[in-house]
């Protein structure tokens, strides 16, 4: 199976969960994404990697035009649906890859996509891509999140998250996805980054494979006591796994 295979695999399982996820569904975050994206009622706007909709749905009530794009078919189907039932007509719904966007040159004034940077084999062709299809002093939103500067550190968290999820394929530092984005040619205007607690169960029930997520209960808990925080403040709280989730979003331009 390729990787392609293997990511629709996974998020077709994990479509129905992902969407009602407290982390996925996060207002405060959404918020974020749209005013940092500046969007405006005559403005053309893409959603790389939509999942269920939230960006999308949260962009279409201050845009004229969105596309929700996903690789994911069940995933499209949460986001057709979200937006059906806010009432959202200005949505096109597009399945495919990342990395071979099948839009014109210079066609969207907002590129947007969040949790998706860790996903691709070659993030600096979909960042490209992304460019590509942006017009000039187009706005690109990025929100990812991202593994310790330590290189160790970050090793070990990513190996905790494919043992999760084999769709993953590399978080990176923050740093690290600066430097991505400056390579596919874009100018970086602005960056934040925050922490989101999380609880080891919750994360674990996303991807619906108790088969993954008991073994890894127990290698997560022995890192844990032993006071390994593998770069994400793992710890021990009366008993239950919490770590956080550190988010990294950066506005770019094309100029």
């Amino acid at each position: 199976m390729d990787h392609l295979q293997q990511t629709k695999q996974e998020f077709t399982r994990q479509a129905a969960g992902f969407a009602a996820s407290a982390a996925t569904t996060d207002s405060r975050l959404t918020r974020r994404l749209i005013e940092a994206a500046g969007a405006s009622e005559t403005q053309l706007a893409l959603d790389v990697a939509c999942g269920p909709g939230i960006v999308t749905a949260a962009l279409a009530g201050n845009v004229r035009e969105v596309v929700a794009f996903d690789l994911t078919p069940e995933m499209l189907a949460r986001a057709h649906e979200r937006c059906a039932k806010a009432g959202l007509r200005n949505v096109i719904f597009k399945e495919g890859s990342a990395t071979d966007l099948p839009f014109p040159d210079d066609h969207f004034d907002i590129v947007v996509t969040r949790l998706s940077i860790h996903h691709f084999q070659e993030p600096r062709r979909a960042l490209s891509e992304m460019r590509r299809v942006m017009r000039h002093d187009g706005t690109l939103v990025i929100a990812d999140i991202v593994s310790s500067e330590i290189t160790e550190k970050s090793a070990l968290q990513n190996v905790i998250e494919v043992l999760r999820d084999p769709s993953h394929v590399r978080m990176h530092s923050a740093s690290q996805l600066a430097s991505l984005i400056c390579s596919a040619g874009l100018t970086i205007q602005k960056e934040d980054t925050w922490d989101q607690p999380r609880e080891f169960e919750e994360w674990g029930s996303l991807v619906a494979s108790p088969e993954r997520i008991d073994p890894l209960r127990t290698i997560v808990r022995s890192l844990a006591h032993v006071g390994e925080d593998a770069g994400m403040g793992l710890s021990l709280a009366g008993g239950s796994i919490v770590f956080f989730h550190r988010w990294h979003m950066i506005v770019a331009r094309k100029t």
